[in-house]
């Protein structure tokens, strides 16, 4: 267990935001844990676990112990007629990950690649893309409980999955037992993963129905692609779209995509045609946030050093540097956020969502 004190964390989040943690802890293993609930003085203190970072804004310093999740490994746990269930640790890097179970011949979580971030935050976001979502490729996860020391596991269910969300997001009411009897609560603040298992189909055939993708097969003149070539795709399709972390500091799509009536899609719709939406199956449609903020002119705007990103109104991003003295504040972040709601909200009357955890 490494302790240190009054660490910057702009290598810590991918907006690349100036902010200390007055105490940050690595943990790099189970044991980590244990040792640091058992120490006087750190054990008590209110804790906030990090992972990569990468769905952050920090808007200060942070003072709660800052543990640093650096838990690693790759493993085939289990071989099934049907699936291949495979494990990570916490700390492992998704995207990183996700080219190991293709190199291994898992296929299953291509559509995913090149989500930022690790292992450990994917259940915590239900993070998706291009039609899967990481519920549906979800087998269980092992976890502490940073106030009693317990290590519990979870199936899907008990993480209730949600849009971009899960039992992680949410603190105090009582859920269901774990799958070994630990009391299920809303877990924010209160659980580090440690581990997270996946069940890889066998039987893979590629999720498709996405534009760009069907772009992609029009090119290749390719009607059945492979589990690589769509791997390889999504990656082309994200570096074209979106800024790279390390060059341009952000957080990836700051609003999740709005979910409506069909009566309201409609009224939309009456007013401007145009708008992006998908059907989804419980009848409901899904609008693209991203074209929502451009057609209400904040592509490309900015306030203060945050703005919005040229090419993806759904991205904001950090112009400076990163160094103390040129970057973007969270405030800034966070005045630019609230303003593009209001926007959208007095055009269309939807009220967007952040994705980001603001601390």
């Amino acid at each position: 267990m490494l302790v240190e004190k009054n660490v910057p964390l702009q290598a810590f989040n991918t907006f690349h935001i100036v902010a200390k943690a007055h105490t940050l802890v690595r943990i790099a293993s189970e044991s980590d844990v244990h040792a640091l609930l058992k120490h006087p003085e750190w054990g008590v203190e209110p804790k906030f676990v990090l992972g990569g970072g990468s769905n952050i804004v920090f808007t200060g310093d942070v003072k709660p112990v800052v543990l640093k999740v650096e838990i690693m490994g790759r493993r085939l746990v289990l071989e099934t007629a049907k699936a291949f269930i495979v494990e990570a640790g916490a700390g492992e890097s998704w995207h990183d990950f996700v080219a190991w179970t293709l190199a291994q011949g898992y296929p299953g979580l291509e559509n995913m690649a090149l989500i930022p971030g690790t292992v450990g935050a994917s259940p915590v976001q239900n993070i998706g893309a291009y039609g899967v979502e990481l519920q549906d490729r979800f087998e269980a996860l092992d976890a502490v409980d940073l106030q009693t020391g317990q290590v519990f596991t979870l199936n899907a269910a008990q993480c209730a999955f949600g849009y971009r969300d899960s039992v992680f997001k949410h603190g105090g009411s009582t859920g269901p037992a774990s799958a070994d009897g630990h009391q299920v609560v809303g877990l924010k603040d209160r659980a580090l993963i440690l581990r997270v298992r996946f069940s890889l189909p066998k039987a893979w055939k590629p999720v498709l129905g996405y534009a760009d993708i069907d772009k992609k097969m029009a090119e290749h003149h390719c009607t059945r692609p492979t589990a690589q070539q769509m791997f390889d795709w999504v990656c082309e399709i994200r570096r074209a779209k979106l800024p790279d972390p390390q060059v341009i500091g952000n957080a990836g799509s700051f609003f999740k995509n709005p979910t409506v009536t069909l009566e309201q899609c409609a009224d939309i719709i009456a007013r401007d045609p145009k708008v992006v939406h998908y059907r989804l199956a419980d009848g409901s449609v899904k609008l693209a946030a991203g074209w929502l903020i451009d057609s209400c002119g904040w592509r490309g705007k900015s306030v203060g050093h945050a703005g919005v990103y040229e090419k993806q109104a759904l991205i904001l991003v950090n112009r400076g540097d990163g160094t103390d003295s040129n970057s973007a504040t969270g405030g800034e972040v966070m005045t630019l956020a609230r303003a593009i709601q209001t926007s959208v909200y007095e055009r269309f009357g939807i009220m967007l969502e952040a994705e980001p955890v603001v601390v």
